[in-house]
């Protein structure tokens, strides 16, 4: 990432503190840390941290220890780098007291309670004490809009992971288990180069493809069923998100039927997706298309999200929480119908929202018409 577009970024939200409550900035989420002084590491569960960010409208300190020092300082420039030399909340209040903070926004989605409670009785002992108050999803929301640089990256992640993609369905045949296509996979996009997978993939035949989030099994691909096939990877730090439903064979005729509604929801929906449209609104004539045909029960789920450093982020394309569509915004359209105990299809693409409308990222073109 240049360090031009990371000082931008850090500007705007100095700009944004002359607006709210908080003097100070705690960034304690991994995406967020990233997207702010372009620290690469990531936190593998909620109670481990390799850093935070502390910023206010002078400083802009990376809080990290012994382990990080190193890379901290490499790819995080602008950034004073910090090395605790004992915990972070015995260290904190003293740095709090150095920046001359009186009211400190947190993360409130990632600060977990206990460590919540023991910031809170430490900034309390401070003279004034410092009041620690949500940030409401403050640098979420700046990274709703894409600059170049992201957009680049995320189409050179969404291309790989089509190529890859290409390649295993290029060679599923029945017999093969969802767990032995998952593996393949992760090992085509590790060889090719991915930095992780975005998520585990999903692969699911049968009756487990009308389970939405279902986890690879043991169980072997038949010929005429519907395979979800779920998947995504992360390069230079970006996401890719997309699904196909793939059939060895001919469907039978409920799921050609099932596969025309799942693929007129989605074409329906991406041509209503426009700057300026509310997001409630490609959610809605998806979910009405559906509906129509009979199957509304059978759609559970919004019409699709928000990608970029993370897999889900802002904006949702849902019946709920509307706002309005913006140049820039990267958002999946993933439409389906799960029927319990028999099976499902979903469809997914990601798309850049341009002037004009959508721009496809995933350049995967296995989709079928049964018409």
């Amino acid at each position: 990432m240049k360090q031009s577009s990371l000082l931008k970024r850090v500007a705007v939200l100095r700009d944004t503190l002359a607006h709210i409550p908080q003097d100070t900035v705690w960034i304690i989420q991994p995406e967020n840390r990233r997207y702010l002084s372009g620290f690469k590491a990531s936190d593998s569960q909620l109670t481990e941290s390799s850093g935070s960010l502390l910023m206010n409208d002078k400083k802009a300190i990376l809080i990290t220890d012994s382990r990080y020092t190193v890379e901290a300082q490499k790819e995080a420039p602008a950034f004073q780098v910090v090395t605790l030399k004992k915990g972070l909340m015995e260290s904190l209040p003293e740095i709090l007291k150095g920046l001359k903070t009186k009211n400190l926004g947190f993360e409130e989605d990632f600060l977990i309670w206990g460590l919540h409670r023991q910031l809170t009785k430490q900034l309390k002992k401070l003279s004034p004490p410092v009041r620690l108050t949500p940030l409401n999803g403050l640098v979420d929301r700046m990274r709703e809009i894409k600059d170049g640089s992201e957009i680049r990256k995320m189409q050179a992640s969404a291309h790989l992971m089509s190529d890859i993609l290409g390649e295993v369905i290029g060679g599923l045949k029945p017999g093969r288990t969802e767990m032995e296509v998952a593996w393949e996979i992760e090992g085509l996009a590790r060889e090719a180069g991915a930095e992780d997978l975005a998520f585990p993939s999903i692969v699911a035949s049968g009756p487990n493809s009308a389970l939405p989030h279902a986890v690879p099994t043991n169980r072997k691909l038949r010929p005429r069923e519907p395979i979800i096939m779920d998947v995504g990877i992360k390069k230079d730090g970006y996401c890719c998100d997309m699904t196909r439903t793939i059939f060895l064979g001919s469907p039978t005729p409920r799921f050609k039927k099932i596969y025309q509604i799942v693929r007129e929801a989605q074409l329906s929906a991406l041509q209503a997706i426009m700057p300026g449209i509310e997001s409630t609104r490609p959610d809605a004539i998806a979910r009405n298309i559906i509906k129509d045909a009979g199957f509304g029960d059978y759609f559970g789920h919004s019409l699709g999200h928000g990608v970029g450093l993370a897999t889900h982020e802002r904006p949702r394309l849902g019946p709920e929480k509307s706002v309005k569509l913006a140049k820039g915004m990267v958002v999946t359209v993933e439409p389906g119908i799960y029927l319990p105990g028999k099976g499902g299809v979903r469809l997914e693409e990601m798309v850049v929202i341009e002037k004009n409308g959508p721009k496809i990222l995933t350049k995967d073109r296995h989709f079928y018409d049964f018409s």
